[in-house]
């Protein structure tokens, strides 16, 4: 993260004159600084800055930051971006380190209107990487949300590529992998449960967010320990002018947040929470689920702080936690009775960031995080009242150095991560009948370095090549269990067992990560990319269910368990046309992955102390198309797209037992091959603001029992081949209105109102499908529906 807003950049880029001595006989000029908001001070990513006379372009970083070298002389140059006035002026070189500022101005005319993109108009052409889409949260706005809130991570379910197993699911599978394979950040902070009631919402507050990046294609060398995609979620910088207060009432939750400086312009703030207290969404579900008790809070601050020219700091701290009661124990995975089961899940983030600008080429940024997410399930019921708990706690700290050259920019530094696992811990009540079990802790340290160099060659040619080492180190205290050679691994076949003291190294794995990624420019407006990207996975998400409950089981890497590796190739072609109003794109991409997990057929993962007897690996693939059409300007904008994406594991063991699916390949539970998203988003008016997205998508699989047998008079499903049928197909239509105060109208309150209808023809989509077994009639198949009606939501939103 870099220094933004006015001062803020005048700081940051004072430090460059420093280095002026001396410098007039370089054969090249240099002229930098960072492009602003003029109303809010506030950086603005991928402007477009262009010298008319050199015919030479570069566009804005994250923060906001260009930097062009030029031969002495004079030029025009402008700096432009969709929503805002262009920008013109005349410069003069030398002198050689020369600071240039931008403010663009918001324009209110609404000529052009945006969908979803804080980069330039032709970015998808220009830049190297593949599979980047970039949402700033202005535009996420205009899409229709349940229940009338903007959420970050249900957006993202509208691009090519990225689905879930259904509604009221945690997490997103992205080109066809599994919710743990995704490094989901904010502001540096991992983040292990991304959804607040089950799946129904993220956990990131929109007012506090300020763009979103999803990276699913060539991942940059200083992402590791996921192998399927990043999501990079930022927080907006606080307001350094004046306090702000924003907020919204709404159905299910409310918001209220706060901004500004702290009595100097050197320390800013920002405040975000957010409530629910009801339980009104449940209640349209049904019946089995609508009696579901439910609430959540999540608080977002962030601090700035601006020493002097060399220096700034911040400080985040995200804490969030959800609380549900079900009437009965139909999502308990633990073998015991009970008429209520209760949920309880909580987030607690904390980072700390400081930024030093040595020159004007080289900045240098340092940063430690801590992260713990718990989780609990428990029952009151007294006979059987018990609290099954566990925790995962990460501590990291990164360094990194970024230089800047005429043709190249380079990036590099070193990253560790201590992880400390507490599986489960089992605490019976008072007169309960249960024994308490706990666990053991498990302990893991992954360590990595890395560089990356993003090289224009040409003006038609740029490679951003990068290579990460990564190393993993599991830890001891732990048991290590040796098994008979010829004999599947299973409890009754432990041969030894033996003890590795505290701090011990149990077992080690690691190596090289090469990332490539090269674009040619066929013409300007039309470019052909490729990549490559190899990455390792040591901390993994373990369950037998089909949608993840927020007391599913981590698992570190170690002996038995081998971490997943992936190799990920992608292909595209990406065309803008009508000057930048239509933007065409088509990828390919084919992933190999190892050591991929499954599970045996009824395995019990939670309370195990020997999850290897119960884990199987193999291999694994994915590969699709992903396309999409978007039209980027005009009051009527939005997209089309379509995606077929497969996945496929293949565990095939020594021994029948270690197979699944008798050795062959079969689909993933999140394999949904064809999918398709319609978004439109027309603004006729200042004021006025309509939006509706249609969305469908192939059911995912399922597994239908072959036969019925009976033991003593008890039915019971006998399963063959896993994942060879499939619940029926997925399909949704949202609306959304949107009424704005009048802009034209020049007072400190803005406000807006926002009607939404989820699910418009009342779809009863299936979440599952499940057969009922009785000794006296033939079994039943059941559809389970989250949302079997329309759902309308009404949302005042305001600001001052």
């Amino acid at each position: 993260m870099a220094c933004t807003g006015k001062k803020a950049v005048n700081l940051l880029l004072g430090v460059c004159l420093s280095i002026q001595a001396g410098a007039q006989s370089m054969p090249s000029q240099v002229i930098s600084g960072y492009v602003n908001e003029k109303e809010t001070g506030k950086p603005v990513p991928g402007t477009t800055i262009f010298i008319q006379e050199r015919r030479q372009g570069v566009t804005t970083d994250r923060e906001g930051f260009y930097s062009v070298t030029l031969p002495a002389g004079t030029y025009t140059l402008s700096a432009s971006h969709i929503g805002y006035l262009r920008f013109q002026q005349k410069i003069t070189l030398p002198p050689n380190l020369f600071l240039n500022n931008i403010s663009l101005s918001q324009d209110t005319q609404l000529l052009e209107e945006v969908t979803v993109r804080t980069e330039a108009p032709d970015q998808q052409v220009k830049q190297v990487a593949l599979g980047v889409t970039q949402l700033p949260i202005r535009n996420l706005v205009k899409m229709p949300a349940l229940l009338g809130e903007v959420d970050v991570v249900r957006s993202l379910l509208m691009l090519p590529g990225v689905t879930t197993v259904g509604e009221g699911a945690t997490g997103i599978n992205v080109r066809g992998g599994s919710i743990d394979q995704n490094l989901v950040l904010l502001d540096d902070m991992p983040i292990y449960n991304s959804s607040h009631l089950m799946g129904f919402f993220s956990v990131f507050n929109p007012d506090a967010v300020r763009d979103v990046t999803l990276q699913k294609g060539s991942l940059p060398a200083r992402y590791g320990g996921r192998t399927a995609a990043v999501l990079d979620v930022r927080t907006k910088e606080p307001d350094a002018e004046k306090l702000r207060i924003s907020g919204g009432v709404g159905v299910v939750s409310n918001r209220l947040g706060i901004e500004g400086p702290a009595g100097t312009r050197k320390v800013t703030f920002l405040a975000d929470a957010r409530l629910a207290v009801n339980s009104f969404l449940f209640r349209l579900a049904p019946f089995n689920i609508r009696d579901t008790k439910a609430r959540f809070y999540d608080v977002t601050t962030k601090v700035k702080y601006l020493p002097d020219e060399r220096n700034t700091f911040y400080a985040s701290l995200y804490a969030s936690n959800d609380k549900l009661l079900f009437s009965s124990d139909s999502l308990l995975s633990v073998d015991v009775a009970a008429t209520r089961t209760g949920f309880d899940y909580q987030t607690t983030n904390g980072s700390l960031k400081w930024l030093f600008a040595v020159n004007k080429r080289l900045t240098i940024s340092l940063t430690g995080v801590l992260s713990r997410y718990r989780s609990a399930t428990s029952v009151p019921d007294s006979g059987n009242a018990f609290r099954l708990q566990a925790e995962l706690l990460s501590k990291t700290g990164k360094a990194e150095l970024i230089y800047q050259a005429r043709h190249h920019r380079v990036s590099a530094g070193l990253q560790a991560t201590y992880y400390s696992l507490l599986p489960n811990t089992l605490t019976p009540g008072p007169v309960s009948n249960l024994n308490p079990v706990r666990l053991a802790s498990e302990q893991g340290l992954e360590a990595a370095v890395f560089a990356e160099d993003e090289i224009n060659i040409s003006s038609t040619m740029a490679v951003v090549a990068g290579i990460r080492y990564s190393q993993f180190l599991y830890l001891g205290p732990a048991e290590i269990r040796t098994y008979l050679p010829d004999k599947p691994r299973r409890p009754e076949y432990i041969q030894e067992r033996h003890v590795i003291g505290d701090g011990g190294i149990v077992s080690q794995n690691g190596g090289p990560e090469p990332r490539l990624a090269f674009r040619w420019s066929l013409k300007p407006d039309r470019s052909l990319k490729f990549s490559y990207t190899k990455s390792r996975q040591y901390l993994q998400l373990v369950t037998n269910t089909t949608a993840a409950l927020p007391t599913s089981r981590w698992k570190l890497s170690d002996k038995y368990i081998k971490p997943q590796l992936s190799d990920q190739v992608s292909g595209g072609y990406f065309h803008n046309a009508g000057e930048n109003t239509w933007e065409i794109s088509a990828e390919l991409y084919y992933r190999w992955n190892h050591n991929a997990i499954d599970y045996r057929d009824g395995a019990k993962l939670l309370l195990n102390n020997t999850p290897e007897t119960e884990l199987l690996q193999g291999r694994g693939r994915a590969y699709g198309l992903e396309v999409m059409v978007k039209k980027s300007k005009g009051f009527l904008t939005g997209w089309a797209s379509y995606a077929y994406t497969r996945t496929e594991l293949l565990i095939n063991g020594p021994l029948p037992i270690d197979q699944v699916n008798n050795g062959a390949w079969y689909p993933a539970n999140y394999d949904k091959p064809h999918a398709v998203n319609l978004l439109g988003i027309y603004r006729p008016s200042r004021t006025f603001t309509c939006s509706a997205n249609f969305t469908y998508s192939t059911g995912r699989p399922m597994t239908v029992p072959y036969a019925k047998g009976q033991l003593y008079g008890v039915p019971f499903p006998i399963y063959l081949d896993r994942n060879q049928q499939r619940i029926p197909d997925y399909h949704r239509l949202d609306v959304s209105f949107t009424w704005e105060k009048n802009p034209a109208k020049k007072t400190n309150w803005w406000y807006s109102w926002n009607f939404a209808l989820y699910n418009v023809y009342a779809r009863k989509n299936a979440f599952s499908v499940f057969y009922k077994f009785n000794s006296y009639a033939e079994s039943t198949a059941n559809k389970l529906s989250i949302f079997g009606s329309v759902i309308p939501s009404l949302t005042y939103n305001f600001k001052l």
